[in-house]
Parts: structure tokens; C-alpha cells; sequence
């Protein structure tokens, strides 16, 4: 009997141990307004599963689209970016009709561009052009998408801003590969990424730098008639360029430091 009454016991007890919903009764509404709540004191983590929630309870309507947005947003700022991207991957494509659809293109634009930023870079003075570009084409990639669809959408001339960065930024990685083969004494190779810079890209501050690598690699391999020929036209672009009286020493700070 006694063995019976323990059992019975446990079982109680282990029943009680189960979480409750505390949102059980709780309308959409007030689901809403404690995700903001946590939202706005910064628990994104907390936050998260009540959108979902929402999600669920309040599906159909505006306000479960309207959750999902915000839950991407708090599970960029919660650190978890993966996550955040495949919410407005899904709403995009459930929602192709939202009036809602350009902020998800810039959110979705914005995590990947900060993504490129990284944590630390401002500590370590490492330029974006050194780090992982896919990320940066991504970023790009949704802001294209944002402007060309939503030319008129209030998130429009950020996006312009942040896609001229990234084309400064990609150019410069080019740049950036070029000068590391260059001071590794691989000079053709530096010669091939700066000419890479060059064709690719128009009127961004790197190019200054893939022609001055240019002319220092052609000087290097003895070959003087095209060295002549990357100065000439280094002169003609740049007439005032310091890295022909400074070298490498004229790269200050990064040309980034935009946001």
C-alpha cells in the first residue's frame, strides 16, 4: 500500500513540475503588448516566443504578419541572424503582397550588412574589405531588390547609401587581396586582382590604391613600359594621389567608417 502511495505521489509530483501557458487566456492583443514590453527592455530572447506565439493564435490576420516581422527583428538583435533571415524568408514568400514587403527587404539587407561589420572591427581596425564578402553581397542583393521594387518606400535612400558602401567595400577586398600578394612578392598575382578592381568597379576611392599596386608590381618585374603606362594613367585620375610621394603609408583610416 505504501509502494502504491509513493507511486501516486511521484506521479503528482511530476505532473506539477509540467510548465503552464501563462499565456493560456491571454487575447493577441495582450500577447502583442508583453512582446513589445520585453522587446523594449532588451529581452529579445523572451520576446521571440511570444511572437511566435502570436503567430499562431492570431494567424490570418495583420497582426500575426505584423509578429512575424518583429520577430525577426528580435532574433537579429538577439544575436541570432540565421534565424532572423529565414523568418523574412518565409513571410516574403507567404506575404509577396504585404504592405509590409520593402521593410522586410531592408531588415533582411540590414542584418547581412551588419553581419559583414563585425563585432569587434571597430576594436581591431580591421577593414570590412578583409573579412568575408558573402555576406556583404547578400546585403546587397536585398537592398537592389528593396530600390528596384520600392522606389518610392521611406527605406529607399538608406538602402542607396548602404549599397554604395558595399560596392566601395567589395572593390576594396579586391584591393586588399592585391596588396597581400603584393607585399608576398607574387606579383603577377597582385597585378591580376588589382586589374580585377579595375574592371569590375567605377569611381571608388580603391581604385586609387589597385593602380599605385599596379605600377610598384610592373617596377618590380622590370617591366618598365607598362609600369609607365599604370602610372600615366594613376596621374591622369588621381593628379593629386599621396601614394605617389607616401606609398602604402598614405592608408589612413578606413574609408569605411561610415555607421
Amino acid at each position: 500500500m505504501w509502494l502504491g502511495l509513493a507511486a501516486t505521489a511521484w506521479l503528482v509530483a511530476g505532473c506539477s513540475t509540467t510548465e503552464t501557458d501563462k499565456t493560456a487566456n491571454w487575447s493577441p492583443n495582450r500577447i502583442y503588448s508583453e512582446a513589445k514590453d520585453e522587446a523594449g527592455s532588451g529581452a529579445y530572447d523572451k520576446a521571440v516566443p511570444l511572437y511566435e506565439k502570436l503567430e499562431g493564435r492570431a494567424a490570418g490576420t495583420p497582426l500575426a504578419q505584423q509578429a512575424q516581422l518583429d520577430k525577426a527583428y528580435a532574433q537579429y538583435k538577439a544575436g541570432d541572424k540565421a534565424a532572423a533571415v529565414a523568418t523574412l524568408d518565409r513571410f516574403m514568400k507567404l506575404h509577396p503582397a504585404s504592405p509590409a514587403l520593402d521593410y522586410a527587404l531592408y531588415l533582411k539587407g540590414v542584418i547581412n550588412f551588419n553581419d559583414d561589420l563585425g563585432l569587434f572591427s571597430f576594436l581591431t581596425r580591421q577593414d570590412l574589405s578583409e573579412r568575408d564578402q558573402k555576406a556583404a553581397k547578400e546585403s546587397f542583393e536585398s537592398f537592389k531588390e528593396l530600390v528596384s521594387r520600392f522606389p518610392e518606400s521611406r527605406y529607399t535612400p538608406d538602402a542607396r547609401q548602404r549599397m554604395n558602401y558595399i560596392v566601395n567595400s567589395l572593390a576594396q577586398y579586391e584591393v586588399h587581396v592585391a596588396r597581400y600578394y603584393y607585399t608576398r612578392g607574387a606579383y603577377l598575382a597582385a597585378i591580376n586582382r588589382a586589374q580585377l578592381a579595375l574592371a569590375d568597379y567605377r569611381e571608388v576611392p580603391a581604385l586609387e590604391e589597385a593602380l599605385y599596386i599596379m605600377v610598384r608590381s610592373y617596377d618590380a618585374l622590370g617591366l618598365t613600359d607598362l609600369k609607365n603606362d599604370a602610372q600615366r594613367v594613376l596621374t591622369t585620375n588621381y593628379p593629386n594621389s599621396v601614394y605617389l610621394s607616401s606609398g602604402f603609408q598614405a592608408k589612413n583610416d578606413p574609408w569605411w567608417k561610415l555607421w
